[in-house]
């Protein structure tokens, strides 16, 4: 079973619909498109591209996708998350996916015990 993990801001931007790619890191592509990928904290991704790409060509409109305001922003994010991207022989690969059968999103426990002042 293939599995997409993201952070929680990334999780609720899917889940509002405004993430619909991500950008991995790779020694070769781990989803395929046509399958399911399930994303803990989420559910089931719908992988439907998976592109061999180059950092640098991204654009805005890739960044928005990708739930960022601009590339320039995105790709601060991606060196951030892949510090030796340099040096690691791996390449970087765009995933086009969409929500396949969302799980229920977690709620956090209330605090109902009573408040001192």
């Amino acid at each position: 079973m293939s599995q997409l993990y993201f952070k929680k801001p990334f999780q609720d931007a899917i889940r509002a619909g405004t993430k619909t790619t991500t950008i991995r890191r790779w020694s070769r592509p781990m989803v395929r498109p046509g399958q399911n990928a399930f994303s803990p904290g989420l559910g089931w991704l719908a992988i439907d591209a998976v592109d061999l790409i180059q950092i640098d060509s991204l654009d805005d409109e890739d960044a928005t996708s990708d739930g960022f305001e601009t590339a320039t922003a995105m790709r601060r994010q991606l060196i951030e998350i892949y510090p030796r991207h340099t040096e690691d022989e791996k390449s970087w690969f765009r995933v086009r996916f969409r929500v396949h059968a969302l799980q229920p999103a977690r709620r956090h426990a209330i605090d109902d015990s009573p408040t001192l002042f």
